[in-house]
C-alpha cells in the first residue's frame, strides 16, 4: 500500500490492522490489515466497489457493528474505556438511508438535547438547516413525511448538533438535486476547518461522485481486494494512482459518467 501523506503526530482516531469477516461465511474476511489514522482537519474520501466493506467499515468506527480483529483508538483511548454513547457523540454516523425518529421535524432535532441532558441549541440547529436548504421546512412536520434527500439533511443536522470530532458519512448525498448537494458540501467544508474552543473536526466521506471526492477531500482512502489498497493525498491518487485496480476503478466511473452525460 502505498502511503503519501504528511507526518503529524496529533490523531483523532486510529485504526490498527483491523479485520471483518463476512456476513454469509465466517471463514473468510470482508477485509483485514486496515490500519490508517484520522488527523485533525482531515478531509477523507473512501473509494471503492460495492462489496468491499466501506460502509461497514464506518459502522465499525462509530460503534455499530463489531469487528474480528485488531483495535481502534479515539483520542488514544481503546471502546472498552468510553462509554458508547460518549463515543458515538464524538464519531457520529451519518448513513445513506437515514431512520427518522418518531415525530415531528422538531422532535429529530431535540434528540441529541434530550439524550444527552442538554440545552436544545435552537438557534445552531436554524442555522445549520438553513445552511442546507431546509431553512423554509416546517418543523411541525412529520419527519417521516420528507423526502429521501430532506431526511438525509436532517439527518446530518442532527449529527451536526452533537459537536463531534469526526463525522462518518455513508453517500449523503446520493438523492440530492445539485443546488442541495452544493450547499451539503459548503457547509461541511466550512465546518471541519472551524476550530474553536479547541475542538478538533474530521470527516470520512463515501462517495462514488468522482467531482465531488476531488472538490471535498485533501486525502483519499481507496478499498479493493478486502483491503485498504491505497491511502495518499487527493490530488496525486487522481493523477497518479498507484495501483491497477485503482486505475481501473476511475476508468469504471468516468465510463458510467460519460454514459449519463
Amino acid at each position: 500500500m502505498r502511503e503519501v501523506l504528511e507526518d503529524i503526530q496529533v490523531t483523532v482516531l486510529q485504526v490498527n490492522e483491523m479485520a471483518k469477516s463476512k456476513f454469509d461465511n465466517r471463514g473468510e474476511w470482508l477485509f483485514s490489515g486496515i490500519t490508517a489514522e484520522i488527523r485533525p482537519g482531515d478531509r477523507i474520501v473512501l473509494l471503492g466497489g460495492s462489496g468491499q466493506g466501506k460502509s461497514t467499515l464506518l459502522r465499525i468506527l462509530s460503534l455499530l457493528e463489531p469487528f474480528d480483529k485488531g483495535a481502534i483508538r479515539l483520542d488514544g483511548q481503546l471502546p472498552a474505556a468510553c462509554k458508547p454513547q460518549s463515543w458515538r457523540k464524538k464519531v457520529s454516523y451519518v448513513a445513506q438511508k437515514p431512520v427518522m425518529r418518531s415525530g415531528t421535524v422538531a422532535c429529530n432535532l431535540r434528540t441529541v438535547s434530550e439524550l444527552h441532558n442538554k440545552p436544545f441549541e435552537e438557534g445552531l440547529a436554524r442555522r445549520y438547516m438553513d445552511a442546507v436548504g431546509l431553512g423554509q421546512t416546517d418543523w411541525g412536520k412529520q419527519a417521516s413525511d420528507l423526502s429521501g434527500g430532506e431526511q438525509q439533511r436532517l439527518a446530518l443536522v442532527r449529527s451536526l448538533l452533537l459537536h463531534p470530532e469526526l463525522l462518518l458519512l455513508d453517500e449523503i448525498t446520493s438523492s440530492l438535486d445539485p443546488a442541495s448537494k452544493r450547499a451539503v458540501e459548503k457547509l461541511l467544508l466550512d465546518w471541519v476547518s472551524v476550530r474553536d474552543e479547541g475542538s478538533e473536526r474530521a470527516y470520512l466521506w463515501i462517495t462514488h461522485d468522482l467531482d465531488q471526492a476531488r472538490m471535498i477531500s485533501n486525502q483519499v482512502w481507496f478499498m479493493a481486494e478486502g483491503s485498504l489498497l491505497e491511502r495518499s493525498v487527493t490530488g496525486v491518487f487522481f493523477e497518479h494512482p498507484a495501483t491497477e485496480q485503482a486505475r481501473r476503478f476511475i476508468r469504471s466511473l468516468q465510463e458510467v459518467k460519460g454514459e449519463g452525460e
